[in-house]
């Protein structure tokens, strides 16, 4: 398993992450695909390096990221936050990773943004983290602002 070069994250992220102050979606990814949930607090008494080494694992699927991951962030809490990262059990058939179907969140999130949602086929074409990051950023109710940045930057909005 290797790790990326640098931190992994979407350009539309650069800014919102505030270098890496809060989590970004690869750090995000890799949590929702193992079970695991860390609270903004916790990942902010992470020294920067640890925070950076976290979002350099990649997105692949790669049997070996998984035991990685999950000992490096449960060392960096340990030693840094006195904390334990919360444990639940990963959607094993999440509705991003379907694409024959664009998830009703982004359409609904396309909708109060005030731009058309992805087609099926410009969906299907997106990767997989991809998709992911478009319903992380419509899962609530509520304008999303990194929604429409991300639409543009894959390629989907103009």
């Amino acid at each position: 398993m290797a790790l990326y070069d640098a931190p992994l994250l979407f350009g539309f992220e650069q800014e919102s992450t505030e270098n890496l102050s809060f989590i970004p979606l690869v750090v995000r990814f890799n949590l929702d695909r193992f079970g695991q949930r860390i609270s903004l607090e916790q990942w902010r008494r992470l020294p920067h390096g640890d925070r950076e080494l976290l979002a350099r694992f990649p997105v692949e699927d790669d049997v070996a990221i998984e035991p990685n991951f999950d000992q490096a962030l449960a060392e960096m809490l340990r030693t840094h936050a006195d904390a334990r990262p919360e444990t639940f059990t990963p959607d094993g058939d999440p509705i991003w990773a379907h694409t024959d179907v664009v998830p009703e969140t982004v359409i609904r999130q396309s909708s109060l943004c005030g731009i058309g949602s992805p087609s099926l086929g410009r969906w299907s074409e997106l990767s997989r983290f991809q998709r992911y990051a478009l319903a992380k950023l419509s899962r609530k109710a509520d304008v999303n602002h990194d929604f429409v940045p991300a639409m543009r930057e894959f390629g989907l909005a103009d």
